[in-house]
C-alpha cells in the first residue's frame, strides 16, 4: 500500500466513500475498497468511523447536508417572505432533480442509504421544515401570511410539495410539464398562506 500523500481526515474518507459507492454500489462497496482508494489500511478508516454502518450514515448525512446548507442561505437572504418561500421551494426541487438526473447511479445508491439511515433522514427533514417555519413565521409576523401556527403551515407546505422533492417521485421530475405543475402548486400554496 502506498503511503497517503495527505493527512487522512474524515472528509477525505467521505469523499473516497462516495466515489467507491458510485463505482461499486451500496451492496458491494466495502471499507476495504475505501481504504484501497485512499492508499491506507482499513484500520485507518475504522479509526475515523468505528463501523461500516457509521461510515455509511456519515456519507448519507453529508449528502443530505449539502441540500440543507444551500437552502439555509436562501432563508437568511433578502426578499419578502413570499419571494423567499418561492425561491426556497424552487431550489429544493432543483437540488433534488439535479441529484437524480445528473448522477442516477449515485442517486440510486443514496436512495438505498437513506432507507438504512432513518435518523439522518429524520434530522434532514426536521431541518428543512424548520427552515420553512422561519420563512412562514417571518411572513406571519409581517402580515404577508395569515397563518396562526407557522410550524403547522410549514409542515403542510412541505408535505403538499412532496411530489417535487420526495425521491420516490424522481422518475416524474424529467417529464414534460413538471415545472408548470410545480409552479401551479406553489401559486396555490402562496395564495392559501396569504388569504385572510
Amino acid at each position: 500500500m502506498a503511503p497517503p500523500t495527505e493527512t487522512l481526515t474524515a472528509e477525505r474518507i467521505l469523499e473516497a466513500t462516495e466515489e467507491v459507492l458510485r463505482r461499486h454500489g451500496p451492496a458491494k462497496a466495502t471499507v476495504v475498497d475505501v481504504a484501497r482508494a485512499l492508499g491506507v489500511s482499513h484500520g485507518s478508516v475504522y479509526r475515523h468511523f468505528r463501523t461500516k454502518a457509521a461510515l455509511r450514515e456519515a456519507v448519507t448525512k453529508r449528502w443530505l447536508d449539502r441540500t440543507s446548507e444551500k437552502l439555509a442561505v436562501i432563508v437568511a437572504g433578502d426578499g419578502t417572505p413570499e419571494q423567499l418561500l418561492r425561491v426556497w421551494l424552487a431550489a429544493l426541487f432543483e437540488a433534488k432533480r439535479h441529484k437524480a438526473g445528473d448522477d442516477p447511479e449515485l442517486f440510486a445508491t443514496y436512495t438505498v442509504l437513506t432507507d438504512e439511515n432513518v435518523t439522518a433522514v429524520g434530522e434532514h427533514l426536521a431541518d428543512l421544515i424548520a427552515q420553512l417555519t422561519r420563512i412562514i413565521g417571518a411572513g406571519a409576523g409581517s402580515g404577508a401570511f395569515t397563518v396562526p401556527d407557522p410550524a403547522a403551515a410549514a409542515r403542510a407546505v412541505f408535505h403538499a410539495t412532496g411530489r417535487f422533492h420526495d425521491p420516490c417521485y424522481a422518475r416524474e421530475w424529467q417529464q414534460p410539464g413538471i415545472q408548470e405543475e410545480f409552479e401551479e402548486v406553489v401559486d396555490l400554496l402562496v395564495r392559501g398562506l396569504s388569504s385572510p
